[in-house]
């Protein structure tokens, strides 16, 4: 679930619809600063409301110590298309297979990171092949299923859509108050006509899918924990939507890397980006590059 987004994209990335087996998907691509070489590429997948801006603050950072970076609007979300009403579409399974078309049209392997949703979504596309992945990095993503009292949101959001356009939707929540999240209120300032178009785009279908993936995924941690894989679990401080002690012991059942970024909260890639960058920068600066991590196997 996603908070605010920085919309402008950083000065040398580029916008584009990247071309897959699975069709084309929204994306935007930051090299790493100076054209030089870089040392990974990483695929950053959004949560749920969210995009790929979601990730704006992220770039420069990230350029500076040498990645690549590639934010994507997965099926139906904002700028790449999706149906409508049709929530087959929207199946995990479907999802994570286009992380897969993702990932070889970049050419793999790439580091994945997924935020809240798009962490679950990560892990399904591991699962289902976990060759064109150089590591995982979950975001604000728990084990299992939202905790209650953001399954209660998602079933008004839900409900709500079953009988009210997008639009209306959008002007019922502004009437609610100001700009809120899962993670909790919004910090810095709001591109509120932004934040509607982005809602405007989304395809109900694709909110109702992924809202009900949200409400009963299942705890896979066990069969994620056995691939090959080097894992990153990172959080804020405090998050409503997987309580932090939760994420502390996935990452001891997965053997991964821990990182609480401090003032942070569901959102540590918008609310500090600059030490959610330097931890995701440091984790992969340690991960064995491809000839050497297909050779430990």
């Amino acid at each position: 679930m996603s908070r605010n987004a920085a919309f402008a994209p950083p000065p040398n990335a580029r916008t584009y619809r990247l071309r897959t087996a699975r069709g084309e998907f929204a994306v935007v691509d930051s090299p790493v600063a100076g054209g030089a070489e870089p040392k990974g590429v990483a695929l950053m997948l959004p949560g749920f409301t969210g995009s790929k801006e979601d990730f704006t603050l992220l770039h420069e950072p990230l350029a500076a110590r040498g990645y690549r970076t590639v934010a994507v609007d997965g099926r139906g979300q904002y700028e790449t298309d999706g149906p409508a009403h049709d929530e087959s579409a929207y199946t995990q399974r479907e999802l994570a297979r286009d992380v897969l078309a993702q990932a070889a049209a970049l050419g793999p392997p790439v580091h994945l990171l997924g935020h809240s949703l798009g962490g679950q979504i990560a892990r399904a596309a591991v699962l289902l092949d976990p060759s064109p992945f150089r590591s995982l990095t979950l975001v604000s993503s728990g084990p299992a299923q939202i905790s209650v009292s953001q399954q209660q949101r998602v079933k008004l959001l839900r409900e709500a859509l079953a009988v009210m356009t997008m639009e209306q939707v959008w002007e019922t929540m502004r009437a609610m108050g100001p700009p809120e999240e899962a993670g909790g209120p919004v910090r810095g300032p709001v591109d509120e006509e932004r934040l509607r178009q982005r809602w405007l785009g989304t395809r109900p279908a694709q909110l109702l899918a992924t809202g009900r993936q949200l409400c009963t995924e299942p705890d896979r941690v066990a069969e994620l924990a056995a691939l090959p894989l080097p894992f990153h679990v990172v959080s804020g401080e405090r998050d409503d939507t997987w309580p932090v002690p939760l994420l502390d012991d996935m990452a001891v059942r997965l053997r991964a890397r821990r990182t609480v970024v401090p003032g942070a909260e569901h959102s540590p890639n918008t609310d500090r980006p600059v030490p959610t960058a330097r931890a995701l920068a440091g984790f992969w600066d340690g991960v064995p590059g491809p000839r050497t991590a297909a050779a430990s196997r």
